[in-house]
């Protein structure tokens, strides 16, 4: 990846076992800071490693990255933490819920019920700060996305594209189909950990009423 990064592939396709390796060697990174590595990325199947080449070149890099993966056996991983993600399906929240049920022939209630029954693995974090890439939506909503992308869906806008789901933290364009919107600000800058989940967590929904979405909202208890 150019002078200053090294992408390392681990597979081809999104399984929790790949995911789970690339983890690991991304936490190792980060815990053992190696001498010229400025940031470790993973993503669903792969890893980045971002370097300063005036302080290491790609060789070391690599034998630096030999040296973590012969130890993969013996590394252990802290268990992912629940973040519980209340959401307001449906109406102004979820204008494309309607043509999700109709798409599988399910009603609204449907797509809420089997929506907010999974536990969802945060695979990557990407596109926009704080996007989490979901896996395990159930293939019975798995809806294609948009045929041309809002040039604006609102923060906590939760949505599908195809087989994944997710929660846009910040208003920006958007092709996803939205089902619902969360109160819980996901994203927020202002705070020293800006975060409230990170790769490797998992996500459960639950659909809350409108009085509760508002109540949340204004900074009320989850």
């Amino acid at each position: 990846m150019g002078d200053t990064g090294i992408l390392v592939e681990y597979g081809d396709a999104i399984d929790p076992e790949i995911n789970l390796k690339i983890r690991i060697v991304a936490l190792a990174l980060e815990r053992e800071k190696p001498a010229g590595i400025v940031e470790v990325i993973p993503s669903y199947r792969s890893l980045l490693i971002v370097y300063d080449p005036l302080e290491t070149d790609l060789h070391s890099v690599e034998l630096v990255l030999a040296s973590v993966e012969g130890r993969l056996d013996r590394m252990r991983i802290p268990p992912p933490r629940t973040i519980h993600i209340p959401v307001l399906y449906a109406g102004e929240s979820g204008p494309d819920i309607e043509f999700v049920a109709r798409f599988h022939g399910l009603r609204v209630e449907d797509v809420i019920r089997i929506h907010s029954a999974t536990i969802y693995r945060i695979y990557m974090i990407g596109f926009t700060p704080g996007f989490a890439y979901l896996g395990g939506l159930s293939a019975q909503l798995h809806t294609p996305r948009l045929d041309t992308p809002r040039p604006v869906v609102r923060a906590g806008s939760v949505g599908i594209a195809n087989n994944q789901t997710g929660i846009y933290p910040v208003d920006s364009p958007g092709g996803w189909r939205l089902i619902g919107r969360t109160p819980l600000k996901v994203f927020d800058p202002d705070k020293k950990v800006p975060f409230l989940y990170r790769a490797g967590d998992l996500i459960k929904f639950t659909a809350v009423s409108k009085s509760s979405f508002m109540r949340i909202e204004r900074g009320g208890a989850v």
